[in-house]
């Protein structure tokens, strides 16, 4: 199972991207990320990424018994990205992103910016 932990649902990804999760994890989850506020403290980031730790641990414990592996794709505000991140590689739980390619159209009244799936990479 993968878990798509960002604030872009899965639905939404290109076709590739989908493909690729689907075949390498099997299912996919959606939990969107959380709003970080900037007078968070330190402390704070940390109870979220506990909070969020126990979430995800819940969601692979209902699903023990799937064949594929589990991995928790984490894209979001930076400082809770690497306390989460830490926590789960910590407790042998794969962490992914994705990479993709920036395509920038600009024609003098409007920047259109494309982003095209190239592949996850782990962190």
């Amino acid at each position: 199972m993968l878990i798509n932990l960002s604030n872009h649902p899965a639905e939404k990804w290109q076709v590739k991207q989908k493909q690729l999760a689907k075949e390498t994890y099997g299912l996919i989850q959606d939990l969107p990320f959380p709003a970080v506020s900037p007078e968070a403290t330190t402390i704070d980031v940390q109870n979220m990424a506990h909070d969020l730790f126990a979430r995800i641990t819940a969601i692979f414990d209902e699903c023990a018994n799937e064949p594929l592996p589990n991995a928790v794709h984490i894209q979001g505000e930076f400082t809770l990205v690497y306390a989460l991140v830490s926590m789960l590689k910590a407790a042998d739980i794969y962490c992914i992103a994705s990479t993709s390619n920036r395509n920038v159209k600009d024609d003098g009244k409007k920047k259109i910016i494309i982003f095209e799936f190239v592949q996850f990479r782990g962190y």
